[in-house]
């Protein structure tokens, strides 16, 4: 069970729920849904964007009967099942909006015209990767990304960010999830590099890959810069992480408490979506139907991880998106209601996703802007450790793109936790600064933070660490 998926899936339900029993949003009428599960298949995602769009059933061999029965869909998780869904959906003008997609192709309003997202496109956060690095004085990094739409393109915006800041590469490398024999060349690469900072483009799955080789092959000492895909996944911490893990940095999605989420995933989920739980009927049959949920009982009492669903809020906000569009079109009035007679199309509520402007409960404004995206703010996180072993995720900065450049990023550095324990930074250069009396001499084909320090020859000065007169 992946557990971050069930979490949204519970999320999208409760925020249904509570706009079918609102008196100011859509009074009078209600909102039904299908979840589907793409188990993060590309294919199954094709599968499940067909019966959304044709109704339930969608066998083989049917005809698509030319109208969809739907009028919005949220998700997908990834970028690249994303983009997937958004072109099939696109002809038919059907809005998509996602509430983790990130890749920044997805901006393109040519190829994507009815894709919105409740998550901020990478093309900031890839910049703010670069920023970190030059700010702690990292001149010589690793890169390692998902081989997928959202590793490559994050990649290919923080590398010239990082060409553009000064900073040198001294590997780029890449691997899928289910390439074994890539991941093998890139712990390789990882093993014989000389940088001890790597900025790891990646979603969760590769992360975990990626983490358990580092630990079969003893690799540690390396500082890890995260995306946030996987810098606050509870997946990831297991008795071994932390040794390659701790004091990781990396860019969050920031978290909002959703109120009334905590005793919703504990109580009311479990009594509306599954009624088999109730202890009146007992009969052979119905207790057969009810052991497929076996699986998911486990979870009912289980609500450590609510705290840290930090796209929940995400997954509540493209729901509530949807609603005030359909408030809009239906025009509906607190005590007439809204209208019964009227007949809305799914381009309909694409133009009127684009006019939306709310505020949710949680306080979080809600407006997309013309590429169907919204303001970047992120929470800089640390992978540190308390005195009882638990791992937890201390905000320490955060970078918000609606702020001015110049304030913009703010970093608490005396509240980092550096990799392996230690209280004090890291370095990661090619060369070391040459001292007075010498100056620096390219080395051939290598990058410019890589150098040799030579005497200097008779008649010049050099009185300044890395100045020569």
């Amino acid at each position: 069970l992946n557990l971050r998926g069930f979490r949204m899936a519970q999320t999208m339900i409760f925020a249904i729920e509570e706009i079918n029993q609102s008196e100011s949003l859509l009074p009078n009428v209600s909102i039904g849904y299908h979840i589907y599960d793409s188990c993060g298949s590309r294919l199954s995602t094709m599968s499940a964007t067909m019966a959304l769009m044709n109704g339930h059933v969608f066998a083989v061999g049917e005809r698509c009967k030319g109208q969809s029965p739907i009028h919005a869909i949220i998700g997908e998780t990834e970028s690249s099942a994303t983009m997937i869904l958004s072109r099939t959906t696109g002809p038919f003008k059907i809005p998509v909006i996602s509430h983790s997609a990130s890749c920044e192709c997805l901006s393109n309003r040519k190829d994507y015209p009815s894709f919105f997202r409740t998550i901020a496109s990478d093309y900031h956060q890839s910049r703010a990767l670069a920023y970190i690095v030059k700010h702690f004085g990292w001149s010589w990094v690793g890169a390692v990304n998902s081989d997928n739409d959202y590793g490559n393109n994050g990649m290919t915006i923080f590398l010239n960010t990082a060409k553009e800041e000064g900073i040198c590469v001294e590997y780029s490398v890449k691997f899928y999830r289910t390439e074994s024999d890539k991941l093998q060349k890139v712990v390789e690469t990882i093993k014989q590099s000389t940088a001890k900072v790597i900025v790891a483009f990646l979603t969760t799955s590769e992360m975990y890959n990626l983490l358990k080789q580092l630990h079969i092959q003893n690799i540690t000492g390396l500082q890890m810069i995260g995306v946030e895909s996987w810098i606050t996944a509870k997946s990831l911490i297991t008795p071994n992480s932390f040794h390659v893990l701790g004091g990781s940095l990396g860019f969050a999605v920031r978290k909002v408490d959703i109120e009334g989420f905590s005793d919703y995933v504990i109580k009311a989920f479990w009594e509306t979506a599954f009624p088999c739980l109730r202890t009146e009927r007992n009969s052979s049959q119905y207790a057969l139907s009810c052991n497929v949920y076996q699986d998911l009982f486990a979870l009912k009492h289980y609500n450590e991880d609510v705290p840290e669903q930090r796209y929940a809020s995400n997954v509540y906000k493209a729901v509530h998106a949807v609603a005030h569009s359909l408030h809009s079109l239906l025009k509906c009035k607190e005590i007439k209601g809204c209208e019964k007679d009227l007949t809305i199309q799914p381009p309909q509520v694409v133009e009127a996703l684009k006019n939306i402007n709310f505020t949710v409960k949680m306080g979080d404004h809600v407006w997309f802007d013309s590429t169907g995206g919204v303001v970047a703010r992120y929470e800089v996180v640390n992978w540190q450790q308390d005195s009882d072993g638990s791992v937890h995720f201390k905000p320490v900065g955060y970078y918000d793109a609606s702020l001015p450049p110049h304030q913009r990023f703010v970093l608490n550095t005396e509240n980092i936790i550096w990799v392996g324990g230690q209280l004090e930074k890291p370095r990661s250069v090619c060369s070391e600064s040459c001292p007075p009396g010498t100056r620096k001499a390219t080395q051939k084909g290598r990058p410019v933070c890589c150098y040799d320090c030579i005497p200097c020859a008779e008649g010049e000065i050099s009185n300044e660490t890395d100045a020569m007169s």
